[in-house]
């Protein structure tokens, strides 16, 4: 009788300990990262145009943080420092492949930039592979854009799968199949790629019961093309008529206009569509019985794109922010970011201490309970103790951006975030902007010649830490015109 007793026993815990997808054991991540999508873009930061109900409520199950900052204004460095925990400048992978300088001699640029890295280096510890260490189950779907040889794909990473990520930093076929993607197969004629990536990864989190896993899900979306589903373009038509706008749709300055509001129903109806798929997410965990052991991070690589050359391709505005992707202003750098943890991290909280791209490794490790790599996340910064409620102290955030911004018509640059203030250095002329982006989120009042110490002391951090990291600056361009 004792040892039937006892058998049950184990029976039992053993049954516990696979109930509800281990949780007992270590924690699920489910890390969504959305291509271009703006910190006003979501109805929870300041849309009133886009309406995006299931963002909102995970917004409103989260730790919402007020200054998450993309580690680049642009794809690739900032995809590469979520992967890596380092600063794109470390490993000198500062712009989109192959880059603008890709295409030739510009005669209209005053500087050239040094070549850059094509992929991240085989020898990086990624964060996939340090969770697939810890004995993780990993996988990867969307948009990679690391390399421009499949050698350096997710796989050579940490990610046991990898669905539809390879070279391209948009969908090659636009977003209805058939998708031209080698890595990702045609679905039927007319199938979204937003709804298609998220019927992989909801398919993969069905299998997924008695082992932890980290889950990437990448979106092309919100990206150019703009394309979406009739009878959303027709809600967003129909919506826009019965809006009415005071100011000017548009700021020239230069050759580049900056949009002022947002008022693209195409581009709203793919915000919806994101929506609706992040809606599906939810329930399926809910379904699986996921939701109370797994992290959510939902954030987005770079600011929005509200600024080029032509105005018939501006997607959207990060208004009150100032200027979008490709520029070192908070409309570039600053994205929506929140996290969810069922049942541990205290919901409907905002976090207003700065956090970037690099931190996610190891936020994520921590949070999980692994062993932290400090020499591979060198740049990163744990903010399990912001999401504990408690308070830290952030050292100052860094960004060198030393390209051209194509036509959306960024420059040179580099900057520093430290307490209230950014400084920004424009490697033209090398002149220095000072602002207090907790006073000034829209970046009107240049300081730097009211605080002229506190401009040279962030001038300073700034050159050292170029020095420190191995930073490298364009160069004069032989061919400019002076146009």
């Amino acid at each position: 009788m004792k040892k039937v007793l006892l058998l049950s026993v184990i029976a039992s815990g053993i049954t516990s300990l696979y109930a509800g997808n281990n949780k007992i054991n270590k924690p699920n991540v489910l890390f969504i990262l959305v291509d271009d999508m703006g910190y006003t873009d979501l109805g929870c930061t300041g849309s009133t145009f886009h309406e995006t109900p299931h963002i909102d409520r995970l917004a409103n199950e989260s730790v919402s943080f007020n200054y998450a900052y993309a580690a680049c204004p642009v794809s690739s460095p900032s995809r590469a420092a979520i992967i890596t925990g380092k600063y794109p400048a470390r490993i000198n992978i500062t712009d989109y492949i192959p880059g603008n300088q890709a295409y030739g001699p510009h005669k209209d640029q005053m500087l050239s930039s040094l070549p850059f890295n094509q992929h991240l280096d085989i020898d990086e510890t990624g964060i996939a592979e340090a969770f697939r260490r810890n004995g993780y189950d990993t996988f990867f779907t969307g948009k990679w854009h690391l390399s421009e040889s499949e050698k350096y794909y997710p796989t050579s990473f940490g990610f046991d799968v990898n669905v539809g990520g390879n070279n391209t930093g948009h969908p090659a076929g636009g977003y209805f199949s058939p998708y031209k993607n080698p890595h990702l197969p045609d679905g039927p004629k007319g199938e979204y790629l937003t709804d298609r990536l998220t019927d992989e990864m909801i398919k993969f989190l069905r299998t997924k019961k008695n082992r932890p896993f980290f889950a990437y899900l990448s979106y092309y979306t919100v990206h150019l093309p703009m394309q979406a589903k009739q009878d959303k373009i027709d809600k967003y038509t129909k919506k826009l008529y019965g809006m009415s706008f005071s100011d000017s749709e548009f700021v020239r300055k230069g050759k580049t206009f900056h949009k002022m509001y947002q008022n693209m129903p195409i581009y709203a109806a793919m915000v919806e569509h994101l929506d609706d798929n992040i809606g599906r997410l939810m329930n399926c965990l809910r379904e699986e019985g996921l939701d109370e052991n797994t992290i959510i991070v939902f954030t987005s690589d770079n600011g929005g794109m509200a600024t080029s050359n032509t105005t018939d391709n501006i997607p959207t505005s990060n208004s009150p922010l100032r200027a979008g992707k490709g520029y070192l202003y908070e409309g570039g750098i600053k994205v929506p970011l929140f996290v969810r943890w069922s049942g541990t991290v205290k919901p409907s909280v905002i976090e207003k201490s700065p956090v970037v791209g690099t931190d996610f490794y190891p936020t994520l490790l921590d949070l999980c309970g692994l062993k932290l790599l400090p020499n591979q996340h060198i740049d990163g910064f744990s903010f399990k103790s912001l999401l504990e409620g408690k308070g830290y102290i952030r050292k100052p955030i860094f960004w060198h951006y030393p390209h051209y911004s194509g036509g959306l018509g960024g420059r040179p640059s580099a900057a520093v975030r430290y307490g209230d203030y950014k400084l920004i250095e424009f490697f033209e002329d090398n002149h220095v902007e000072l602002y207090n982006v907790i006073n000034d989120i829209s970046e009107k009042n240049d300081l730097s010649a009211k605080e002229s110490e506190l401009t040279d002391k962030l001038k300073g951090m700034l050159h050292k830490w170029y020095v420190e990291i191995g930073a490298k600056m364009p160069v004069k361009n032989e061919y400019y015109q002076g146009m």
